[in-house]
């Protein structure tokens, strides 16, 4: 149970990493955004391959971060917390466990019934 709760624990520090990361893209993509805009602001005129590229760039990072996000509110949307519980199996296998100890127990009763049974008829013949 130890190793689920550890990957449980590793699985959202890793989910937290990447929406860290994902919130520094975006950071990023303001900052582009900003430079777009301050080269269109440019009273000497705008280059145009600058502004391209910082939109190309924009562009992709909006993409790159949509496909992020989506992927980490679909894991969250799969996340079963008790899907590595094992408390169905441990509780089957006690259940499994009584029910031998009773068997067993029926067991060496008949057996001791079939031995007096034994005794009694071997002392009459």
């Amino acid at each position: 149970m130890a190793g689920s709760l550890d990957t449980t624990a590793a699985s959202q520090s890793t989910s937290l990493q990447r929406l860290h990361h994902v919130e520094k893209r975006i950071v990023h993509t303001m900052e582009l955004a900003g430079g777009v805009m301050e080269e269109l602001a440019n009273g000497a005129g705008s280059r145009t391959s600058d502004v391209a590229t910082q939109c190309r760039e924009f562009m992709q990072s909006v993409k790159d971060i949509q496909v992020t996000l989506r992927d980490e509110i679909k894991g969250i949307c799969e996340y079963r917390p008790y899907e590595n519980c094992d408390y169905v199996a441990r509780t089957a296998a006690e259940l499994s466990v009584r029910k031998l100890e009773s068997l067993i127990g029926q067991t060496e009763e008949m057996h001791e019934v079939v031995k007096q049974y034994r005794d009694m008829s071997s002392k009459t013949v």
